[in-house]
């Protein structure tokens, strides 16, 4: 079974940049992950999106790269049965005329 979570959006605190670390900015995350379905064990994504939430809001990571490496651990903690995950966490305000992004994929 694969997992999908597109355009998950909410305002966090995140980046470097002084403006950043005062007001929140919206976050736009993708994920997908993968996972042997058996005997009516799922992963319910529901939980997922209230951990993803949770973590973003509180860490206040600087680094996108750091966002991406704490979310890849505590999903990865919390749902073992997980083969592989996919996350895209992007900053659609931050630049003008684009949406910036970081992405990653883990095999577990």
């Amino acid at each position: 079974m694969t997992i999908h979570i597109d355009a998950l959006t909410f305002d966090v605190i995140i980046g470097l940049l002084d403006f950043e670390r005062d007001r929140p900015q919206k976050v736009v995350i993708d994920l997908q992950a993968t996972y042997v379905y058996s005997d009516d064990k799922f992963i319910d994504y529901a939980d997922i999106v209230v951990l993803i939430r949770t973590l973003l809001q509180e860490k206040r990571y600087q680094l996108l790269e750091n966002a991406l490496l704490g979310l890849k651990e505590i999903l990865h903690t919390t749902y073992p049965k997980i083969n592989t995950l996919s996350l895209k966490i992007a900053k659609p305000d931050i630049l003008t005329g684009c949406s910036v992004a970081l992405s990653e994929t883990w095999n577990f």
